[in-house]
């Protein structure tokens, strides 16, 4: 059991605003620079830095220098994960809020490396009820008839199972029920994206930190998905 200190300390180091929409930022899953964080918070140059130091510090972000950059991103699944949660718990609490993020980021969006939404959940669902995935210590497995149906779509099986976890449940923030994490979770985001299933969207606005998280559902990802595993969302 983690001690009240520590989690504390941890609480406290999520909870500024500027850290919490750099955090935010590094779930699409991208490394981004000290500057482009800054712009996401809002925030100049010194302050980001500072901030990010404290991240760093902290263990929730790591920096990888190359060249003249510095390049930032979350430190793992564990960290995306608590970031995802936090944020369902932040919208649980506040039941009479108005979803603030646009129809089409709670319709389609990254959580770090995996999809989630609704179309991330609608997964989650047609992946277990159709018996694609079954339960593994940890998480989940493939089935033999998912892996067959998964290969037909172009997933990267070897790919998910040289992850540290091959599938497991993240809990999703605008639809508080779980959507698919792990190395399976990623690879089938990709595999939608380099199918042209899901594109990615335009920011908002000038500085957006859910910018690089945004994706939309194309006619062809609407057409192929519903073929596949029975998930119906418009595009």
């Amino acid at each position: 059991m983690t001690s009240p200190a520590a989690f504390a300390g941890l609480a406290a180091l999520m909870g500024d605003p500027a850290r919490a929409a750099m955090l935010q930022a590094l779930l699409s899953g991208e490394a981004l620079t000290a500057g482009e964080l800054a712009r996401a918070a809002g925030i100049g140059a010194p302050a980001a830095s500072a901030h990010l130091a404290r991240l760093v510090e902290g263990g929730l972000v790591l920096v990888h220098p190359q060249g003249r950059h510095r390049y930032h991103r979350l430190a793992g699944e564990e960290v995306a994960a608590a970031i995802e949660m936090l944020g369902g718990l932040a919208t649980a609490v506040t039941p009479a809020r108005r979803w603030p993020h646009g129809e089409e980021f709670r319709q389609a969006r990254l959580c770090y490396d995996h999809l989630a939404g609704r179309l991330g959940v609608a997964l989650y669902g047609a992946l277990t009820g159709r018996d694609w995935i079954a339960p593994a210590a940890g998480g989940w497995q493939a089935t033999e008839v998912g892996e067959s149906g998964l290969a037909a779509l172009g997933v990267d099986l070897a790919a998910a199972r040289r992850a540290r976890r091959f599938a497991c449940d993240c809990m999703d923030w605008s639809e508080r029920r779980a959507h698919l994490a792990g190395g399976l979770g990623r690879e089938i985001a990709a595999c939608c994206l380099r199918r042209h299933w899901l594109r990615r969207l335009p920011p908002l606005r000038e500085g957006d930190p859910l910018a690089r998280r945004r994706l939309a559902l194309t006619p062809e990802g609407a057409r192929q998905l519903d073929a596949a595993l029975g998930v119906r969302l418009v595009a």
